[in-house]
């Protein structure tokens, strides 16, 4: 064995290269078997010139039972690798393994497995990770899954991308939800219940090592605020100036907009009808397009009443095209988007501004207050409450299912009771979009 020496880090940093082609090797003196071997190469920085370029740190043991000693190395010295003190302090580690009949090489590759296993687990547990199963496993299989990846992807994937799901803590969720509430109070909403939900269903995997869902004690009036339920909805005036303005907007957002207030129909419910849907006297939409999680959605039946006849024979039927609003000859289904309802809202304005200068009364004082497409739902909901028609009728048109025990037992379609109920709706629309004119009494002539 080479000269021994008591190991400083003084005398690292001033050792030579060792002669070209050949390596040095030195001895601690205070811990057996510890030294360092010296390569031939020359350290390129300018204030190192002159010396070392490698120094190996390496332990000369017997590291399994009648083997020969060896050496190995415990690593290179220098700033960005390894301190004089930590290879001492694992070559006195190695030694007492040594002395137990344990090959500290094995330990060290267990050690490496564990971490890499770490490595995996972290990846797999990583909320990315976590909510693209979710995205796939769950979101996908619903209806409106596609605005929940939105939300996954566009917010909290980013926040999150690489934290294990059980480091997320309540804190992480509050800064999300609080961040959006200052802007959209709603949408914090939505994303307060979307993560609440993945965080249950993370649980009930029993994969990812969550046992409680930082969510548990957030809740939603507390964190998001109070949401108000809509009661908006047209009346009478606003239901004559949408039936003009669809009128004069024709094929397809027209017609679209037609079938919507005539059936009940959610909005791509109806805008995404298909002609194999639309029979001789009822439209058949599949489960796979009704809203309903977990697969409790179900097929609806909805009855073509003599004016929902009208606006089908309008539509252009186009060779192989499969849908009965579109752009693009059928081939795809139209979208109704927000520029459509914008310019929907204005010729529906202009209308009630002529109606009001017909009364005499100042055009500019009167106005369509806002309203979204869903109001529609609201507005012949409350229209066949108003027409006489049972509530279990009017929920069957709007697709609303029976809560608790009516639900599971109650199975009737009401599908007479539908198209009578719609008939009268159909009815009740004409009546206010083409108004009787008023009867007038001609008085004989006064004879002088």
């Amino acid at each position: 064995m080479a000269a021994k020496t008591f190991l400083t880090d003084r005398l690292l940093r001033a050792l030579p290269p060792a002669p070209s082609g050949q390596r040095v090797e030195l001895w601690d003196t205070r811990v057996p078997g510890f030294g360092i071997r010296i390569s031939d190469t020359k350290d390129a920085h300018p204030s190192r010139r002159g010396k070392a370029g490698k120094i190996f740190f390496v332990l000369y043991a017997r590291f399994s039972p009648g083997a020969a000693p060896t050496r190995r190395t415990i690593g290179i010295y220098g700033p960005d690798a390894m301190s004089l003190e930590q290879a001492r302090s694992i070559a006195g580690e190695w030694r007492s393994m040594v002395a137990k009949g344990i090959d500290p090489a094995v330990i060290e590759a267990e050690r490496r497995a564990a971490e890499a296993r770490e490595r995996a687990a972290r990846i797999h547990h990583s909320f990315a990770s976590v909510a693209t199963t979710f995205i796939t496993d769950k979101l996908s299989t619903e209806r409106r899954g596609h605005v929940g990846e939105r939300i996954l992807r566009g917010t909290f994937i980013p926040a999150w991308a690489e934290k294990p799901v059980g480091d997320i803590t309540p804190l992480d969720v509050l800064a999300i939800i609080n961040a959006k509430k200052k802007t959209a109070p709603k949408m914090a909403g939505a994303q307060l219940v979307l993560i609440r939900r993945f965080f249950t269903w993370a649980i009930d995997q029993q994969l990812y090592g969550l046992n409680a869902s930082p969510c548990d004690r957030l809740k939603m009036k507390a964190v998001a605020g109070e949401t108000r339920s809509r009661d908006r909805r047209l009346n009478d005036a606003e239901v004559f100036a949408f039936w003009r303005a669809t009128g004069r907007m024709g094929y397809p957002v027209g017609s679209a907009y037609r079938a919507l207030i005539l059936t009940g129909l959610r909005l791509n419910e109806a805008a995404h009808l298909s002609w194999p849907e639309v029979g001789a006297d009822v439209i058949t939409i599949p489960a796979s397009r009704m809203k309903g999680r977990d697969g409790k959605a179900v097929e609806h039946m909805v009855p073509i009443t003599g004016a929902l006849r009208e606006v089908i024979a309008s539509l252009p039927r186009i060779k192989n095209g499969k849908f009965l609003f579109s752009y693009k000859a059928g081939a795809s289904p139209l979208t109704l988007a927000g520029q459509m309802k914008a310019a929907l809202d204005k010729k529906m304005s202009r209308t009630i501004k002529a109606m009001a200068r017909r009364r005499g009364d100042d055009p500019t004082n009167v106005d369509l207050p806002p309203w979204v497409n869903h109001d529609l739902r609201r507005t012949i909901r409350s229209g066949l409450a108003a027409l006489g028609v049972a509530d279990s009728v009017a929920e069957a048109i709007l697709a609303h299912r029976p809560a608790g025990i009516v639900g599971v037992y109650n199975i009737h379609k009401y599908e007479d009771e539908k198209r009578a109920a719609l008939e009268l709706w159909a009815g009740h629309i004409a009546s206010l979009a083409n108004p009787e004119p008023a009867k007038v009494i001609t008085l004989p002539r006064r004879r002088r």
